[in-house]
Order: C-alpha cells, then structure tokens, then sequence
C-alpha cells in the first residue's frame, strides 16, 4: 500500500483537504485510484509496467491532481505493452502529469492518448516528459487526442524518433483540440509530422468547453526532421488544420511564434490553413520549402506571416489561396528570407529578400552545422528595407523577437539586432525558459 505522508492541508477554508502520496512501481496504482482535487502522487524511480490510467480523475483550477516522477535523478519509466496505450487519459480534468520517461520499445502502442472512447479530456498539463521507442510505424503517435480536448498545456517534453510525434485532434474534425499550449519541448526524428492539429468540423456542445474566440499557442518549440522521414508519405514538420468554418470557433486563431523549424528532406517545414500568425519563427531547410500556407482540409482565411527568418533551398514562404476563394487578410510583412524562391504567390511588404547562397551578406553565420549556425544580422540592412512597418497586434508577445528581446521599430527577421546574453544557439535542445530541461542526450539515455 502507497504511504500517505501528509493529510488535511487546509491553508484556507475554501481548499478543502488535499493529499500528498508515495507510491512505487509495486502499488502505484491502488493510490491513483485515491487521487482528488489537489491531492498530488509522487512516484519513486523505477520501471511501471502497468501503464498509468488516468479516468474519471477530476482536479479543480485551483486544486489541480498532480502525478510526479522525481525531477532529477534516476527517472520513473513506464514501459509500454502491446494491448494498451502507456498513459490513458479518459473524462478527466484539472490533471497535471510530470517528470516521466514512456519507453515505447518499438511496441505498436501510444506514448500519451486521450482515448476516442472518451467524452472529453480537458485542462491537461503534461511537462518534462522524455518519449522515446514509438516509432513502430507512422501512426504511433507520443502524444494523441482522439476526444474533444480543451486548454491542454504541453511543456518541456522531449519526443524522439516517434511514428508521429504529436496528433492532437480526430482524423474526420470531430474531436477538437482547442485553446491549448505547446512551448519549449523538442520533437526530434518523427517519421511523419513532428506536430499536427487536425482540422474542426461543427464544435461538440460540451460544458465548459470555450465557447468565444480562443488562442492556440505554440511557441519556443524545436521542430527537427534532420534524419527520418518518409518519400512515400512525406509529411511537414508541423501542420495545423483549420477551424470550424462558422459558428462556435470560427474565429479561433493559431499563434505559433519563437519556433525553430530544422531541416524536412520530403516536405515543407511548416504548413496550415485557416486562420494562422506565425511570427518570430527561425526556418532551416537545406533540402526543400520553408513555409506553405495552401489548402488541406478547406482553405487559407485570416494569414499573419511576420518577423521570420526563413533558409530554404527551394521556396521560402508559399502563400496559395484556394482558385476563387480570397483570403480574408494576407499580411506578410518584415520576413527575411533567402531561398531558391523566396516567395511564391505572396503580396508583402517590407520583406528582405536574396538567393539561399547570398545569406551570407545579411547573417552571421548562415551556412555552419547546429551549434554553430547563427542567424542573427551581420549588419545594419533591415532599417533600408523600404515599405511600411507593421503595427502592432494583439497576439501574445507579438513585441519579442525570436530570443525574447523586444524589437526595434524597423527590424526584419527573427532577431531584433545582435546576439545578446539572451541568444540562445540553435541546435536540438529545449529552448530554455521555464521548467523544460534536457535534450537528446537525455532522450537517448
């Protein structure tokens, strides 16, 4: 039997008792079924073979239900096996589950699945997670929603040689995954999309579910496909589908900022529809496009494309509206951009422009290996560029580069000017910030 260790935390009189609990690979699972609102279960290290069910468990905002490996030293491991997904989420809420390792050993199972079974799964933080081992085939998935899911916040997890490294929604639209946070984790090697969001037919009638114009956040995330892949169904880095196309959710909007996209040898780095501000991006493709905004699903509305800093043997930013369809809004504005094309179809302004082989002229150190390639400007041509300056937006952090350094007033680019003490050189790490920590070293181990 798991220890409780500590009872009756009443701080205030609305908290109400909250449980601390210890629990090894022996007995874990008796004490998941104790779990309520603002009880935490820390799990010693060792290897769990049974899985981690996590259904009908619900946390409240204040008080959320906290499952916890050790944040350092030797990990808790849970093993995966044939038959079962390794972390099973169903109708929870208010979960937040941390510090793990899901060891996959290439068994046809998912790392992470809000099951299809469910009726929802919402406010669900995974963090500082390392999955590694589920790359069986391309539809084994690190992290999966197959119901609707709602203010999901994944932090500082480390994905590595997955079939798909994140799918948040259902193949046909029908399990929306809206209002969520994706920041500071690495997906490295997936065979198909490192990240997807699926496209959203009509939106469920659910409680609580948002019900007015949300944000999906990805942000300060390493999207790298620099040996995997597949020619014969060669998918993005990331690609985000669209919105329901009218009624609740139609004004949904995707802020993807502060991202470095790294390498594709079959596919574009980045691609989506709908209603899409990606901003303060770094794009490296040495062996096709940057960017595609173009249809999937339905077609491209609302586009926002601004501050990037885009390296692409052939086209760099591809805007292509649907024949006969308008975008609602096309603004490309301050990219810098050197490739074969630098853009296709685009109508911009104030974007800086040069053959891959000249990016030389304009950045430090374009053409060097990861850790040593730097992006930032070699001189002072962004002011010249002619054209008006984008105003500002309301979209998060909209003012930080693509290091956090609030920009200047002309600049173009990911970078606001110089490396500062806040660069961070680009390689397969987590970016720093908050709670992420490790790489792939970490991974491998």
């Amino acid at each position: 039997m798991s220890r409780l260790i500590a009872t009756a935390c009443l701080a205030l009189a609305h908290v109400g008792h909250t449980a601390v609990y210890e629990a090894s690979p022996n007995d874990y699972r008796q004490s998941i079924k104790q779990l309520r609102a603002g009880d935490t279960l820390l799990l010693a290290a060792g290897e769990y073979q049974e899985g981690l069910q996590v259904h009908g468990l619900s946390g409240a905002a204040d008080r959320p239900i906290v499952i916890s490996g050790p944040a350092q030293g030797a990990p808790a491991t849970f093993v995966a096996h044939a038959g079962r997904n390794t972390v099973s989420i169903v109708d929870s809420g208010f979960v937040t589950i941390r510090n793990l390792v899901l060891e996959g050993n290439n068994v046809p199972v998912d790392g992470v699945k809000a099951e299809g079974h469910a009726r929802w799964a919402h406010h669900v933080t995974l963090e500082n997670l390392v999955i590694r081992g589920h790359g069986n085939n391309q539809q084994i998935v690190g992290i999966s929603t197959k119901c609707p899911a709602w203010n999901w916040v994944i932090r500082g997890v480390t994905i590595v040689g997955a079939g798909t490294g994140i799918y948040l929604g259902n193949s046909d639209g029908s399990a929306p995954f809206v209002a969520g946070l994706i920041e500071r984790s690495l997906i490295v090697d997936s065979i198909g999309y490192n990240l997807q969001i699926k496209h959203q037919v009509a939106r469920p009638d659910l409680p609580d579910m948002p019900g007015g114009e949300s944000t999906t956040i990805i942000r300060h995330n390493v999207f790298a496909k620099p040996h995997a892949g597949s020619a014969e169904a060669a998918r993005p880095n990331v690609l985000v589908g669209h919105f329901p196309r009218e009624g609740r959710g139609a004004d949904d909007n995707y802020a993807v900022y502060g991202n470095f996209f790294y390498q594709n040898r079959y596919e574009a780095l980045f691609q989506g529809e709908g209603n899409v501000a990606l901003y303060a991006n770094v794009f490296v493709n040495e062996y096709g496009d940057g960017v595609r905004i173009q249809p999937h699903n339905d077609v491209p509305r609302r586009i926002v494309i601004a501050f990037n800093t885009v390296l692409a043997r052939d086209a760099g930013i591809v805007v292509a509206p649907k024949e006969g369809v308008p975008l609602l809004q096309q603004e490309v504005v301050a990219n810098a951009v050197f490739a074969g094309v630098p853009f296709a179809t685009v109508q911009g302004s104030r974007n800086v422009e040069a053959p891959l082989e000249s990016a030389s002229s304009y950045l430090k150190r374009p053409l060097s290996p990861l850790g040593e390639l730097d992006l930032h400007p070699s001189g002072k041509w962004a002011p010249a560029a002619s054209g008006d300056t984008t105003g500002g937006k309301s979209l998060p952090d909209w003012e930080l580069d693509f290091d956090g350094v609030k920009r200047t007033p002309r600049g173009i680019g990911a970078y606001a000017g110089n490396a500062g003490r806040e660069a961070w050189r680009l390689q397969l790490e987590r970016k720093p910030g908050g709670s992420a920590k490790g790489g792939l070293d970490a991974a491998r181990r």
